[in-house]
Parts: C-alpha cells; structure tokens; sequence
C-alpha cells in the first residue's frame, strides 16, 4: 500500500488540466489506485481510507466510457471513478476525498443534465451498481438500491402489481428522479414520486475528515428525509437506498394519437391543457410537439381503453389525428414504450418552466413559430399534465414547491451521433441560441423551474427550483453538512444563523 498526500494528487493532475487531452499521464504521474493517506499537516483522528469497490482510473481499458454521461454535450476527466458495491464503499470513497481534499460528485443513473454529477480532477462515487429490491406485498413497502434505474423499478413492483410515480425515460437512475421531485404518467394518480419515499439510507459527512451512515425516516432526522423529498440530489449526503410505501397497480390502459404537421398546433394544445390536468385523476397525460408532428400519450390508472378515449375525446376530435391503444400490466406497458438509448441524439440542452394558468393564445403562437424552425427534428417542446394528487402533501411535507402549477413544460433541443465525438459540432450554437431564445420568448407565461433539469444560465436557481423553502433547506445543510462538502455549480449553500 501507498501513501499520497493532497500534493501528491496536485502533481499528478498539474499536466491534465480540466478537459486536457493527456489523462492517463494521470496514473502514471503518481495518482493512488485503490489506497489514500492522511494529510500531511494538521493531522485527522479517522484511519486512512481506502478505496474499495470497483475502480476506475484513467488509464484503464473503461475509463472513456465510465466517465461519459448520458449528454454528451459534456465531458469530464475524473482522477477516478468508484463503483460502489455496497454501503461501505460509500463511506470509504467520501472520507478518501475528504482526507486528500479532492472534490467529488454522487452518480446514479448519469443523466444529469448540466453534467453536473461529474468533475475534473476529482472522485466520481458512482451508485449505479448497488441494484437490489426488497418488495413487501402486505405492507406494501419497497425498499431498493440506489442503482436501480426507472426501468428497473417499475418492472420489480409492478411483478407484485404495485407501483410508485416514475418518470417516463427506463434509463434515468429512480434515486435522482425522485430525489428532485419525480414526475410521469401516474403523478396525477399517486402524486410526485418524492411523495411516496417514506425513508432512506445515507451516507453523510462526519467530524474528523470521515464518513457514517444515517437513517431518514419520519421518525429519524425527519427534517432530512423532507429536504430530500425534492432537494435530495448531491447536497446533503450520498442516498445509497431508498424506502417507498408503493400503490396498488394491476393495469392501465394506454392511449397514443399523432397528428402530422403543426397546422391543428393551436386546437390540440388549446384542447389539452384545458382538459389533462382536470380530468379524472386516474390518467396522466403527456403532449410532445415536434417541428413536423404533435405526439399525445396517456395512460389512464385501472382503466379501459374505451375510458381512457372517452376522458381525451375534446383533444381527440381535433382534426384525424391517428391513434392506438392497449390494456396491460403497467411494467409491460411502460417497458414497451422505452427509447434505447443508442439511438438517442448524443447532445442536448432543455430549459425547464411551470405553469399556473392556461397558455393564452400567444404563447401557443411562440411554441409554434419556433418549432417550425426547430434545429433537428428530435428537438421537441414537452409538457406533463399536474393537477389531482399533485396537490396533495404527504405526511411529513416535502421539499418540492410546485404543487399548484397547471402543468409542466420544457423546450429541449437534440443533435449529434451517440458514440461519435464532435458529430454535433457544427450544430451546437445553432441549438443552443434556438433554446435560449425559446426559453425567453416563453418567460412572460411561465415560472419557477424543475431541479432535475436545471440549467446553468437560470438567474435566481435558488427560487425557481425552491421556491420559499429555500431558506429551510440552508439550515438544514448546515446540520447535515456545515462544511459544503457537497457542492458544485448550483448546490444549496449552508446557512449558519
């Protein structure tokens, strides 16, 4: 075993500045492998740490492919990357980056959309691995890894016909969607998916340079598992499992129409946010606009088809629009509507918004105008029907604010070839000025915005993601991290007052 101290790691990353292309100089320079030390001065009470779990380091055979996340748009070159297998590893790898003083980032599932569960330079504690799933059909509870992706976990419970709220994407990491809140097609059934965490294990920052492991439930450190219904990503510690009282789910019924072209644009939209998110709040309603077709897709809870046709009928009589449906178990019916990933643009940049009040007719004529000169045709503007029990607080509150907004939308734009570097290059700025135009021209009928699509240029992130509970969510990361030792561009500061 080796020693390093936080001068060592400077030297070996000198050379490999943030995004230098010489990043297995790295290792070879002197970085640790699976070891760490002590600091040199001032000492710390805590045993040297160690890595364990599966590590990668940059000049082994999958460190291009472990350091790369779902948007390709950015890139990172970690000094490591640790694959934790269970919860020690956890504890291991935050006190090894608190003892060298290197910055770290929590990984679950990779989608985070700024590129934010990534570093330069640092450690990457990656709990995509930890996938297990305990399924209590009596009491309905369901405790799970963190790993598990969406997928994953509709899949298990639905086998039990349970369910919580997801979001819609199988690959996105079940920890970090509900950790900031948590939407899809069964919101306005169970309500946000955050609501349905009833506990959770994670590992926090301790005296001493360490690490321990603490339980948030409604009778332990309540006022953490309330910040991490809807704040929970990256700032107070790292989440390595999750407990859900799930809801009975034997089947939905799963209605799809497409109208080609924009020209019933106005009607479709006009027709759907005065009917989705008051509707019966059995069915959960999404509406994709593409520069060439408007996609709607419903699912209604313990429903037929014939139900679920008759619920959208105002929406569904807008010009002949073609359209499907089916009856199944929800995991059968979820699984089925997944996108793989590999044919997925490589690239992409969102702008998240809420909405209290129908769209007048003007804004309906913005989302019109620029789709019609949308840059590729994966570039869409979506938007998710709230209402019904989005409304409605569990016990213990959360953190997520947004509880009275209409519905929820985001213009995102997609381009580039996953796997092929720079493939999007020429249509990058071109993307990105079509975004951020959109996103101001529809800033008079919006507001606030979701942290699980945060964006980097938002002015005031603290309330648009928070709202009025962002001053308890200082005080809270003051108790549970007082020295910020989770933090990157847009993470909750520590209040001390």
């Amino acid at each position: 075993m080796h020693d390093y101290s936080r001068r060592d790691l400077l030297k070996a990353t000198a050379a490999v500045g943030a995004g230098a292309v010489a990043i297995p100089g790295i290792s070879a320079a002197g970085a640790p492998r699976a070891s760490a030390a002590s600091k040199q001065s001032g000492g710390t009470k805590s045993a040297p740490a160690e890595l364990t779990g599966r590590i990668v380091h940059p000049d082994d055979p999958g460190y291009a492919k472990a350091s790369l996340g779902w948007d390709e748009l950015f890139v990172h070159y970690p000094l490591v990357i640790v694959y934790a297998q269970n919860t020690q590893d956890v504890v291991n790898a935050l006190t090894w980056a608190r003892q060298n003083d290197v910055a770290l980032r929590v990984r679950a599932g990779g989608h985070s959309l700024e590129g934010w569960s990534n570093v330069d330079n640092g450690i990457v504690i990656d709990v995509s691995e930890l996938k297990s799933a305990e399924i209590d059909s009596d009491s309905r509870i369901a405790t799970v890894g963190a790993g598990l992706n969406q997928l994953e976990a509709v899949t298990a419970l639905a086998k039990k016909d349970l369910a919580v709220t997801t979001g819609t994407e199988g690959s996105v990491g079940l920890a970090g969607a509900t950790l900031g809140g948590g939407f899809g097609f069964l919101t306005r059934y169970l309500g946000m998916a955050c609501d349905s965490l009833v506990g959770a294990e994670v590992v926090v920052a301790s005296d001493d340079d360490c690490a321990k492991v603490i339980q948030a439930d409604l009778r332990n450190n309540s006022d953490l598992l309330w910040a991490l219904r809807g704040a929970g990503n990256g700032n107070f510690g790292i989440v390595t499992s999750l407990t859900y009282k799930a809801s009975p789910l034997k089947s939905v019924a799963y209605v799809t129409a497409t109208w080609q072209g924009l020209g019933d644009l106005h009607g479709v939209f006009d027709a759907w946010q005065h009917t989705a998110p008051v509707a019966d709040n059995r069915l959960g309603t999404q509406v994709e606009i593409h520069r060439s077709q408007i996609l709607l897709f419903a699912v209604l809870a313990e429903g037929t088809e014939a139900e679920a046709r008759e619920l959208l009928a105002p929406i569904l009589s807008v010009g002949t629009p073609a359209v499907t449906g089916q009856v199944g178990n929800w995991g059968d019916v979820y699984s089925g509507f997944q996108v793989p990933t590999a044919v997925e643009p490589a690239n992409w940049k969102f702008f998240s918004q809420f909405t209290m009040e129908p769209f007048p007719d003007e804004a309906i004529r913005v989302i019109d105008s620029f789709m019609r000169n949308a840059p590729t045709d994966d570039s869409n503007f979506f938007t998710q029907a709230f209402g019904g029990a989005v409304r409605t607080s569990p016990r213990g509150g959360t953190s997520f604010p947004h509880r009275d907004a209409l519905f929820y939308s985001e213009p995102g734009a997609g381009w580039g070839t996953r796997g092929q570097s720079g493939s999007g290059d020429a249509i990058t700025p071109i993307a990105q000025a079509w975004i951020a135009e959109f996103s101001q021209a529809m800033r008079p009928y919006v507001n606030g915005a979701y942290v699980n699509v945060p964006n980097i240029g938002m002015a005031d992130w603290e309330t648009a993601y928070w709202g009025s509970n962002f001053d308890r969510l200082r005080k809270i990361k003051a108790k549970y991290d007082p020295q910020n030792v989770f933090q990157y561009q847009q993470s909750i500061p520590p209040a001390f007052c």
